[in-house]
This record gives structure tokens, sequence and C-alpha cells, in this order.
């Protein structure tokens, strides 16, 4: 079942923008453009789990863009019109450092989603996703119940992957934001190909260096992403190893509680 909600002008409208403000060139170098919305932008868990990843990807062949969104003006999305769909199709109207990573997103064939789990995202992760509706048609689709859109024609992103850290013990506290990140490639028509997740990722720091496990970690992140470009895929086992348990439940619960103690304790 599927409606058109976009008038003729509209679309006339859609293409000018496009052409004006994307200038989206022919380019056969493969791209990827990695969004890292961790407030401590390179210097925390979340680049710790990337990096390697980006490696691997960049050693199979792949070009990368790596942008840090709490280190950029990006303002929330906010018109409340939709005006991006309705008004100047395919255009937002901010004006600020998306415009540069617009550009990027149209021509790269993967977007790496890369967090820390907040309640559920960073504000600044947030604000980035809700600024992607631009590159989504003003086309809506309705599959297995749901209602969907889809990506722009000569917008090039084929896979969503999802890179997360979180500082609870399991991994299923992560699954709010990993749902967000399904939910998105499915809203974009294109495939979720799969979530690195590490949670306790404090564990893998040793007085500031990494430990063995979290070597091994990296190194099995960076062979994760050259096995998304050559493979096409993640194995399960693969990101299973990624987020395997560091320390017992129980020990981790108990070294929080007493660095929670104490800090209470100081206030």
């Amino acid at each position: 079942m599927e409606f058109r909600c976009v008038s003729k002008l509209a679309l006339t409208a859609m293409i000018f923008w496009r052409e004006v403000f994307f200038d989206v060139q022919e380019d056969f170098m493969s791209k990827v453009v990695a969004i890292n919305g961790s407030p401590r932008a390179a210097k925390g868990f979340t680049a710790m789990l990337l990096a390697p990843f980006l490696e691997g990807i960049k050693e199979a062949g792949f070009e990368v863009s790596e942008f840090f969104p709490t280190r950029m003006n990006i303002k929330r999305c906010n018109c409340s019109e939709m005006n991006c769909w309705y008004k100047t199709p395919g255009k937002c109207q901010h004006t600020d450092d998306m415009d540069k990573i617009y550009p990027e997103l149209w021509q790269a064939e993967i977007l790496i989603l890369a967090t820390p789990v907040y309640v559920p995202l960073p504000g600044e992760m947030q604000d980035f996703i809700n600024r992607l509706c631009p590159l989504m048609q003003p086309y809506l689709e309705f599959h297995e119940g749901r209602t969907r859109a889809r990506l722009y024609q000569d917008v090039a992103i084929k896979k969503i992957v999802l890179v997360a850290t979180g500082g609870w013990w399991e991994k299923e506290n992560m699954d709010t934001v990993k749902r967000i990140a399904m939910e998105l490639a499915r809203d974009m028509n294109v495939e979720f190909a799969g979530a690195l997740l590490r949670p306790h990722a404090a564990v893998m720091l040793n007085n500031g260096a990494p430990t063995s496990d979290a070597v091994e970690i990296f190194k099995t992140a960076k062979q994760a992403g050259y096995n998304l470009i050559k493979n096409s895929s993640i194995d399960n086992a693969t990101l299973d190893s990624i987020s395997r348990p560091l320390i017992p439940e129980e020990v981790y619960r108990k070294v929080c509680n007493g660095l929670l103690a104490g800090v209470a304790r100081q206030q």
C-alpha cells in the first residue's frame, strides 16, 4: 500500500535544492561516513572501539570520513512543519555544520552510528539523527504493519552499522539504542548490517592502558570492519566476541557501587 504526499511544485523544488546545495558528483571511490556522537569525541571508549573498526574498513579499500557532532554546530530539528519534505524537499531550513556532512552522506555506501549509551542517546547524537530527514523522500510506504519512507534514489547509503559502548554490565542495556539504529535503517529502506556492542566498557582499561582482553577486542573489531567490506557482512560470532563479558556481574556491580558510595560521601 503506497501513497504520494508531495505536489509537482514540491518535486521541482526538491530537484533544485539537491542540485544547489549538495552538488553530488559521481565518484567511484567507495565511502563510509562514521558519526561519533560521544561527548568525549576521539578520547572516549566509543572512539576506542570505533578506531580499529574503521581501520579494518580502510584496509579493505574504503575511504572513511569521521565526524563528531559534539564538536560541531548542529542545530536541533525544530521547525515543526517538516519543511524538508513539504516546503523545500531535500533541504533543511538550518544553515550549520550539517552542510559539511550532507554531501558526504549522499556519497557514502555505509553509515556508521557510534555512540555511548545514555538515556538513550547523547543529545547531539539525537540531533544528528533527526537531521537525516532531508535525505528521505516525501513518499510513504506501508510494509509489515509499519509506515516507512526511503532515501532518495541517488543517496548511496545501502547499510547502517551501530557501534555502541555502555557503562552497565549487560549488553541488553543497549537494546534501545540498537532498536533506534535498526528502525532508522528500516525507515530509510536500507540494510541494518550489525551492531558492535561493548558493555562495561571501562573494564577495557587498567591504569589507563588497554587490557589484554581489550587488545583482543580491538583486533576483532578491526576484522569486523574488514569483513563488512570484503564479505558484505559481519558474522554473529565476531559480534558476540566483541560484546563478551570481561568480568563477573556481581564483581562489577560491587566495584561500581563502591565508587558511587565514595562520590556520595563527598557531597
